[in-house]
């Protein structure tokens, strides 16, 4: 059996942006957000919450006749680990290649170098 991925595909990470910003949702509530995105089935919004369930990215409650999602783990907590699953895959772990790419490519306004030009003068 194939190990779980501790980081989100694109869909999932979808999926977690709706229940973060709304702390708990049903899987109607998901469906009916990315409706309006979207055209997605059911069927494939609820099998996705159940597989984040399992990755141990949502916990769920009954309410009624429905189950009750809520994040398991914090926005930035996530966010950091798909980073640094990025930066060790991409560029073996180092931020260095990452942000001379972006200054290279001009992906990075002036204002977002300096910026990092002060959070780097904060860091030991």
């Amino acid at each position: 059996m194939r190990l779980r991925s501790k980081t989100l595909t694109d869909q999932e990470l979808e999926i977690m942006k709706i229940v973060w910003q709304k702390g708990a949702a049903t899987v109607r509530d998901v469906y009916e957000d990315l409706l309006k995105r979207r055209k997605v089935a059911y069927t494939t919004v609820m099998t996705m919450m159940q597989i984040l369930e399992q990755k141990q990215f949502l916990t769920k409650t009954q309410v009624d006749r429905a189950y009750l999602y809520r994040p398991s783990k914090a926005k930035g907590e996530v966010i950091r680990a798909m980073v640094r699953d990025f930066l060790d895959r991409v560029f073996n772990g180092s931020a260095e290649p990452l942000l001379v790419h972006l200054i290279e490519d001009r992906h990075l306004s002036s204002e977002d170098l300096q910026k990092i030009s002060r959070l780097s003068r904060r860091k030991p």
